[in-house]
């Protein structure tokens, strides 16, 4: 296959058909033979019914189905390891992603360029979390060790090469984004106006979300835990100021430094201090300790059309 496109599906039983039309109708277009590899990340509806039932009419898509719900990025990664084309198209099963924008994608990599990613324009989402999109990846960009374009997802284009870069890149806690971006290889911008969902509610959580988040800052920046350098050395220098005031009016002047609010405030301030950097560290730790437990990535369940 010169073109493999792979998508996470969950819980998605009212979209498949739709994306199923949309994508026939985009490669129709495709000068070169193509694969779909959808993956079920251990949905709970009747999705992988649904996807047997597209595999029983188009052999060229196919299934991959996850024993349970592995996560987002774990379910790109299991369909990486599976594709066999040339070139590898990533994109969402919401059709938030319009499969539409795929054959320019293609034109890109015809052009030379091995990364083509997607950068959006615009989102039509409540603003609350288009403003939580926004800031994260203005933080991301201002912390991280290597260049992440901003607003850019994993709706993207990898060639073949940059693939097999990203597969034997072991990590537990995957932030295919920035994954991307560290492999480097020569890439290019495609900007889109992200659409609203096709139907039914978002399968991403907040609190997914924010694990996501927290993925691509810790995976990416030790800044985190030099944050916490910083701020343990803003507190003895405050403190030190602070005692050496004390001392001064104590020896000096007549005042008396009276009052145990100061006292309790300045406890709870340097014991917030310590449980914040106790927290970073232990982000850190964790993956550390999920990185050497050496699990197994994924587990397949089952395989419908390879």
């Amino acid at each position: 296959m010169s073109y493999s496109i792979i998508i996470p599906i969950f819980n998605e039983e009212l979209i498949l058909r739709e994306l199923q039309s949309r994508l026939l109708k985009v490669t129709s277009q495709l000068d070169r033979p193509f694969e779909v590899i959808l993956v079920d990340d251990g949905s709970r509806d009747r999705s992988f019914e649904i996807m047997k039932e597209v595999n029983a009419q188009d052999k060229r898509f196919k299934i991959i189905k996850l024993s349970r719900n592995f996560g987002h990025q774990v379910a790109i990664t299991a369909g990486m390891h599976m594709a066999t084309g040339d070139a590898i198209l990533l994109m969402d099963g919401d059709l938030q992603d319009p499969p539409e924008l795929l054959p320019e994608m293609i034109m890109r990599w015809k052009e030379g360029y091995q990364v083509v990613y997607t950068v959006k324009r615009s989102r039509r989402e409540n603003p609350i979390k288009r403003l939580a999109f926004t800031s994260f990846y203005r933080v991301l960009r201002a912390v991280s060790s290597i260049e992440i374009p901003m607003d850019a997802g994993n709706f993207s284009l990898i060639d073949r090469r940059v693939v097999e870069v990203l597969l034997n890149m072991p990590e537990r806690n995957r932030y295919i984004s920035g994954m991307r971006a560290w492999a480097g290889f020569k890439q290019i911008a495609v900007y889109y106006d992200r659409d609203p969902r096709f139907a039914g509610k978002p399968q991403m959580s907040f609190r997914r979300l924010v694990h996501l988040g927290l993925d691509g800052i810790f995976s990416f920046s030790q800044a985190p835990l030099r944050l916490a350098i910083y701020l343990g050395v803003s507190a003895a220098t405050i403190s030190f100021l602070g005692g050496g005031y004390v001392l001064y009016a104590k020896i000096f002047t007549d005042k008396a430094i009276l009052g145990w609010t100061s006292t309790i405030l300045s406890i709870l301030f340097m014991g917030g201090m310590i449980l914040l950097t106790l927290g970073v560290i232990g982000e850190y730790i964790s993956r550390i300790y999920e990185e050497v437990k050496n699990r197994p990535l994924f587990v397949i369940q089952e395989k419908v059309g390879f």
